[in-house]
């Protein structure tokens, strides 16, 4: 199965949660998105997904890093540290793009890490290709 290749997994039945202080982000991620029939939901701020995540915990959540009230950072700690969602997949989204920042995210728990300006087969890719990874977890 390559990263784009859908046809043994049904994308419908997950939710991705797209957590960004810029609408305009959240508007691109909700557009690329919904073309794989996948369920979108959207946070402005890292206490917004917190809360959301808690009610509605989704398969995959796309994560901005600079954020106001609770950054990206803190998400994911709080994330990893919760047993309920320690194991959740969570791809940063950000334009932080140094090394220290890309490996810090990882060092935190991070399961891909993609850069901005959004480019349209990457995102798709990598959504794909983590949903397929919840699949084969059974999670």
């Amino acid at each position: 199965m390559t990263p784009t290749d859908t046809k043994n997994i049904d994308l419908s039945k997950h939710t991705v949660l797209a957590v960004d202080d810029i609408p305009m982000n959240l508007l691109l991620i909700s557009k690329i998105l919904s073309r794989l029939n996948i369920t979108i939901s959207t946070a402005a701020n890292g206490r917004e997904a917190l809360e959301s995540i808690a009610k509605n915990k989704p398969s995959l959540v796309l994560l901005d890093l600079m954020m106001p009230e609770i950054d990206g950072y803190e998400v994911l700690r709080r994330l990893r540290e919760n047993p309920d969602t320690k194991d959740l997949r969570v791809v940063i989204l950000s334009a932080l793009n140094s090394n220290e920042d890309i490996v810090k995210g990882f060092n935190m728990g991070a399961n891909d890490f993609i850069t901005k300006p959004i480019i349209l087969e990457k995102l798709t890719s990598c959504v794909i290709t983590q949903l397929q990874l919840v699949e084969l977890s059974g999670k």
